[in-house]
């Protein structure tokens, strides 16, 4: 077990230095039709912007993703949100650090900071708003008093609407590499690992258990990406909403080990998955979170069903 707090000193108005949220992720896809029907099948808002789709949540304004076309799924970048007055110091951090600053892709206006990491993934910190959550997403468990019906009829179940974007899992060719540039370049801390194979990081401003995660393959690309919902309920009745919309390849329910969360995955047209998540564990900013090293059988799920065959392979490599 290590101790988690970092290398960066408490001495800005924000505190410790390190990104607060996950802001955005971008990618590329070979049909946007495709994309705006699972997304919104999902329960996403999606809206199109400059060629593209934008995801949201109901009655939210945080552009949560972005996908554009492309020839196969591939993530584009990444954007960290970071406070006002820590964007002059992770300047001279990167610096410091020999980290190099580059110009934003074409056609993105940014007064952020541009970087690419150890993988050559693009990553952006810009000024946003904090969109993670402080405090913990309690989950709820709905039941009925002696005399009442606690279920909805099937036909008014309806479709489930997330409430925010709860993390990403990427691949990588080094979760131990991943670990060191995360960590050291934006201040993330690390939460819980299971040897090479797989780690989770948080927001050390106060976050979910992980908000960035990383998983062995041979290439970078995107696993899942996680939505949070406020019940089993609502894990239970999304998967199957989109059972029903022809999406019933996935695995769950479930839950994990390392978040703790309840969790459904459903697979979309590309081999990757989007998942519903409700009651994840939550590290607050003022804790001194233990992050531990696990074995597999430990670090992976408590119980629910046995997960497809290919669930971790990486359809974005070669």
């Amino acid at each position: 077990m290590t101790a988690n707090r970092g290398i960066f000193a408490a001495d800005g108005v924000s505190g410790i230095l390190g990104v607060h949220s996950l802001d955005t992720f971008s990618f590329h896809v070979p049909d946007l039709a495709k994309a705006d029907e699972f997304h919104k099948s999902f329960g996403l808002v999606t809206r199109q912007r400059d060629s593209g789709l934008e995801l949201l949540t109901q009655g939210s304004d945080h552009v949560w993703g972005r996908i554009t076309e492309g020839r196969k799924k591939a993530l584009s970048h990444l954007s960290f949100g970071i406070y006002e007055e820590d964007l002059e110091r992770f300047k001279l951090h990167f610096k410091a650090s020999q980290i190099r600053q580059i110009d934003p892709p074409t056609g993105y206006e940014s007064n952020g900071i541009w970087v690419r990491d150890f993988e050559g993934t693009l990553v952006e910190l810009k000024v946003a708003v904090k969109s993670s959550p402080d405090q913990k997403s309690h989950g709820v468990m709905m039941s009925s008093p002696p005399g009442i019906a606690g279920a909805p009829k099937r036909s008014a179940a309806g479709i489930v609407w997330p409430t925010r974007m709860s993390h990403i899992l990427l691949f990588t060719s080094d979760v131990d590499r991943a670990i060191k540039f995360y960590t050291r370049a934006f201040g993330l801390g690390l939460s819980d690992r299971a040897g090479s194979d797989i780690a989770f990081l948080h927001g050390r401003h106060g976050s979910d258990h992980h908000m960035i995660a990383f998983v062995k393959s041979s290439a970078p690309g995107i696993h899942h990406t996680s939505w949070d919902v406020p019940s089993i309920q609502q894990v239970g009745l999304g998967a199957m909403h989109m059972a029903d919309k022809g999406f019933s390849d996935g695995w769950g329910l479930g839950r994990h080990v390392l978040g703790s969360n309840y969790f459904h995955y459903v697979r979309d047209p590309w081999g990757s998955y989007a998942e519903y998540s409700c009651d994840m564990d939550y590290i607050p900013r003022d804790l001194d979170w233990e992050a531990g090293d696990h074995d597999g059988e430990d670090a992976f799920y408590v119980w629910g069903p046995k997960p497809p065959a290919d669930f971790a392979v990486n359809h974005e490599a070669g």
